[in-house]
């Protein structure tokens, strides 16, 4: 079953002030930062596998630590299941997944409030507007990856402090039995014969798709990256005209027909259409070619990692051509994408069956995600009131 929304916030940063309440019950750690190599060098101040000795001493450390804290990573989210499997048969390192339910917020919050605890994550993979902010907060280890350099400039800090890992677009998804001809564009949803059933996966407020959706359709009738206020005024007309399906769209609302028409990221469309695949659903999956908004979310290693061989060995993994194409078969498009295809090292037949787009996408800054969340928060209610 994919989980249909988990890590709700992790693409808009800001949305929801509130974060779950995380304990602090757990024992000082008396390991953290300890992992040294043969040389004495220590893994928590290695900014690179070079910095540690080496591949060869960075895995024999992470094997040793034996452990490797997640948080918030949906086994049917991009093929983290697969992902962690893999690198769990691999190395031997066990993967401890924690509140995989959980949003960007909740990732930060335990590292703040567990520094010094065994249980506090090592890794984070974060909404790239929160690892921005995690970032200035100086909660994040600089590390660079064998593979640095196949990362879009523009997908990374330079010092190392975070990097992109996989992303995707806003993507129109439809039941093409229950809707004679399904729409392909955000002027197409505003047709009569719609009526009722475009829905979205969750509330802009609160959920990232769901603001990346309010972000096309802004894109979609005017708006560009500094005015998000069209897409609020599209979303109004259909709520107006009758089209626009209240309900938060779901695997299990698709299937008994309630969102015959869902507004998400590509990749988790594209997910529920394998998945409905064998349960006579055709769901066909479009990225719209008049409001073409991307985003990426970005990994990060944690300062205070009580395991920090095994964080570092983890994005080595993760950014090795396997780990991307692990990505690549969750229907994800990894960062490193772009290079893996001049190399000839991407899964081509992974790469076939993501929706089709056109152009290169953009990506807003913080400030214009802020100021397009303030807008979002100030008039969505008012919207589709």
């Amino acid at each position: 079953m994919i989980v249909p929304r988990v890590r709700v916030a992790a693409m808009a940063a800001g949305l929801t002030a509130a974060a779950l309440a995380l304990t602090a019950c757990g024992s000082a750690s008396s390991s953290a930062g300890s992992a040294s190599a043969g040389g004495g060098k220590n893994a928590a101040t290695a900014a690179s596998a070079a910095d540690f000795g080496g591949m060869t001493s960075l895995v024999a450390a992470a094997k040793k630590e034996g452990t490797l804290n997640a948080i918030a990573l949906p086994p049917d989210w991009a093929n983290y299941g697969a992902i962690i499997s893999a690198f769990e048969k691999k190395y031997g390192i066990k993967v401890a997944d924690e509140n995989p339910d959980g949003a960007s917020q909740d990732e930060i919050t335990a590292i703040t409030s567990r520094k010094g605890q065994t249980r506090a994550p090592d890794v984070v993979d974060l909404g790239n507007s929160f690892a921005l902010k995690a970032a200035a907060q100086g909660i994040l280890a600089p590390y660079k990856v064998a593979s640095w350099d196949d990362i879009p400039a523009a997908q990374k800090d330079a010092n190392g402090l975070r990097y992109d890992d996989y992303g995707g677009y806003v993507s129109i998804g439809c039941d093409a039995k229950a809707v004679k001809v399904c729409p392909t564009t955000f002027a197409d949803l505003l047709k009569p014969q719609y009526k009722g059933q475009v829905a979205m996966n969750g509330d802009p407020t609160k959920s990232g798709s769901a603001f990346g959706g309010v972000f096309a359709a802004a894109l979609a009738n005017g708006g560009s990256l500094d005015n998000i206020q069209p897409g609020l005024d599209f979303f109004h007309k259909l709520k107006a005209n009758g089209n626009f399906n209240p309900v938060e769209s779901t695997p299990a609302t698709v299937e008994k027909g309630e969102t015959p028409i869902s507004i998400d990221w590509d990749y988790l469309n594209a997910g529920y259409a394998k998945e409905f695949a064998g349960k006579g659903i055709e769901w066909k999956v479009t990225v719209p070619s008049d409001g073409q908004y991307a985003q990426y979310y970005s990994q990060a290693i944690n300062k205070y990692a009580p395991h920090p061989a095994a964080a570092r060995l983890w994005e080595e993994f993760l950014y090795s051509t396997e780990g991307q194409n692990l990505w690549l078969q969750g229907f994800s498009r990894p960062a490193e994408m772009p290079a893996m295809i001049q190399k000839g090292t991407v899964d081509k037949a992974a790469a076939a069956k993501l929706p089709a787009v056109t152009g290169s996408p953009t990506f807003p800054t913080t400030a214009q995600v802020d100021a397009a969340q303030q807008t979002v928060l100030a008039g969505w209610a008012k919207a589709v009131s």
